[in-house]
């Protein structure tokens, strides 16, 4: 990462970064994910980026790939991200290998500092 990258960044807060962040990678995933179904229904439209392990408590995966996916709108905010179908959709995708190795990550706060949350915009944008 350039100084000048850094910089560009400088009138932001690490809060209003992690927000910033959390915008560019969600919109990522959705063009990711788009054409595809809802990860957890396998029916309705990509609408959201929903998480797999909660950003609550795992919020080391916040920005992680293989922890969020296309959701549709129901499944996300209704149905609490319907997680007994999201893993079953999230093994047929990305195997169950990966899968366990999201599970086994230690349920721990994680702090984003301000140059973390950089890389991520760069990266998504």
């Amino acid at each position: 990462m350039t100084s000048g990258t850094i910089k560009k960044y400088d009138k932001y807060s690490v809060a209003e970064l992690k927000k910033k962040a959390q915008v560019v990678f969600n919109k990522w995933i959705r063009e990711r994910d788009n054409g595809w179904p809802c990860i957890s229904c396998g029916v309705a439209p990509v609408q959201q980026a929903g998480h797999y392990l909660s950003q609550g408590h795992h919020s080391a995966l916040r920005y992680n790939e293989d922890n969020t996916a296309g959701q549709c709108i129901r499944c996300n905010l209704y149905l609490s991200g319907n997680l007994i179908n999201y893993r079953i959709g999230l093994v047929k995708r990305i195997g169950e290998d990966r899968v366990r190795k999201l599970e086994q990550t230690p349920k721990k706060a994680f702090n984003w500092d301000r140059f973390s949350l950089i890389d991520v915009i760069e990266k998504y944008k």
